[in-house]
């Protein structure tokens, strides 16, 4: 499944790469922000300048991936078509390789029937392959990391051993440092395999404070940089203020609206470098928050409209909208589909054992939170994408299933949800 996947990859990527090589506007389309720190950290000025001149030491992101693409500047070159070529050969590399984790996901909850399915289904389906083969981001790695942290978790459950939850919270220290998003959803389901822990009677009280100690510790460098080079608790990131800005807003024709954010605006630029990174994301923040305040209506209707967004796809069947998101109407049926069937598998799941749909139901509350009340991007939802997979595969095994008992005349009980209870 993972050699499918891969080779599958590569190939898209022959047919994409040339965009990320456009030299428009100072290579942007190459990494965006991440390609600009990654830029600076092979040019020997350290995890600075995210955008276009030299303004310093930056959190614009957490570091794990821009040191990636720094790595590669640094033996290909920077900004280079070979550089292009070995970033998103890598980045298809994580896409493959989460094959693994999402069969045995499957497996864990669902049996080895489902686990087939899953695992050929992450080797071809098409979010996965798009964005690993033509965008040049953490996403790919961000989406093996949340697979891995989540199958680790259905494990814990039913282990006491100290070692593994300290790995649980090293892994999940590291997915934070790649994306923060990843720690939206592991705390909550550490919380969950914690209390399951609990219930059953084992030790638990040792192991869940590995799992936090092995976090903390994880994750500590790049807090203690941050406070010593900004001189305030900057946690992971620095963009939140910028973020809330950009989504709320009077322009609501698209869910990220252009012209508010300083690599497409140039009076944010000049704001951001007069004011520099902390000072330009606080006020940021208080602007997003003061339109919030005085646009209370507008911002319920524009949160419930970013929640239909990121499970369907759809935003608005508008000409302005349209001109600019020309794939939506194709990419509305398919998310829109692939929804449905996740949660009909996810309703099955519950129905044979609710204690081990509850993983899937905590990741899906938890996770999409903070877009919900900032604003979305189309690979915001990727991570989780294994789970949709998981579930709509079982979905699928479910019916196969169902299909042959009705010929047969055979009625087999569904497989449990957890293979631990």
């Amino acid at each position: 499944m993972t050699l499918a996947a891969l080779a599958l990859r590569l190939i898209v990527v022959g047919f994409l790469y040339p965009e990320r090589t456009d030299p428009f506007r100072d290579h942007w389309r190459f990494g965006g922000e991440a390609g600009r720190i990654a830029r600076s950290i092979a040019e020997g000025k350290g995890f600075s300048n995210p955008l276009f001149g030299d303004t310093g030491p930056t959190a614009w992101l957490s570091p794990i991936y821009p040191i990636l693409l720094a790595g590669i500047f640094k033996v290909f070159g920077i900004y280079t078509k070979a550089s292009a070529l070995a970033a998103l050969a890598l980045d298809s590399l994580f896409s493959a390789l989460t094959c693994i984790p999402v069969y045995f996901i499957a497996r864990k909850s669902f049996g080895d029937a489902t686990a087939a399915w899953a695992g050929w289904g992450w080797a071809f389906f098409p979010y996965a392959i798009y964005f690993s083969a033509d965008f040049i981001w953490a996403t790919a790695l961000t989406t093996l990391l949340m697979a891995c942290v989540f199958l680790l978790a259905l494990y814990l459950e039913t282990n006491s051993s100290a070692l593994m939850w300290a790995g649980f919270g090293v892994l999940s220290g590291i997915g934070g440092l790649t994306d923060p998003i990843i720690m939206s959803a592991a705390p909550f389901l550490g919380a969950w395999a914690w209390y399951r822990l609990w219930r059953s009677g084992k030790r638990w009280l040792i192991p869940g404070l590995a799992a936090v100690v092995a976090v903390a510790v994880t994750v500590a460098p790049w807090f203690v940089r941050n406070y010593e080079t900004f001189h305030k608790p900057i946690p992971f990131r620095s963009c939140l203020g910028l973020e809330i800005y950009c989504g709320n807003n009077a322009d609501s024709w698209h869910w990220s609206p252009p012209g508010y954010h300083p690599s497409d605006n140039e009076e944010e630029w000049r704001e951001y470098q007069d004011l520099g990174e902390v000072a330009y994301t606080a006020k940021k923040m208080q602007q997003g928050l003061a339109f919030i305040h005085s646009h209370r209506a507008l911002y319920v209707t524009q949160s419930l409209r970013r929640v239909v967004y990121l499970w369907t796809g759809y935003w608005s069947f508008s000409a302005r909208y349209l001109h600019e998101e020309p794939m939506d109407p194709a990419n509305i049926v398919f998310s829109t589909a692939l929804t449905i069937v996740t949660f009909f598998g996810l309703w099955r799941a519950w129905k044979t054992n609710p204690a081990g749909a509850a993983p899937y139901l905590i990741v899906f509350f938890f996770f999409p939170l903070i877009y919900y009340f900032t604003h979305p991007e189309d690979y915001h939802r990727r991570p989780i994408d294994p789970l949709f997979v998981a579930l709509s595969a079982y979905a699928v095994a479910n019916w196969v299933e169902l299909r042959r008992s009705a010929r047969t005349g055979h009625f087999s009980k569904p497989e449990a949800a957890s293979a631990g209870d």
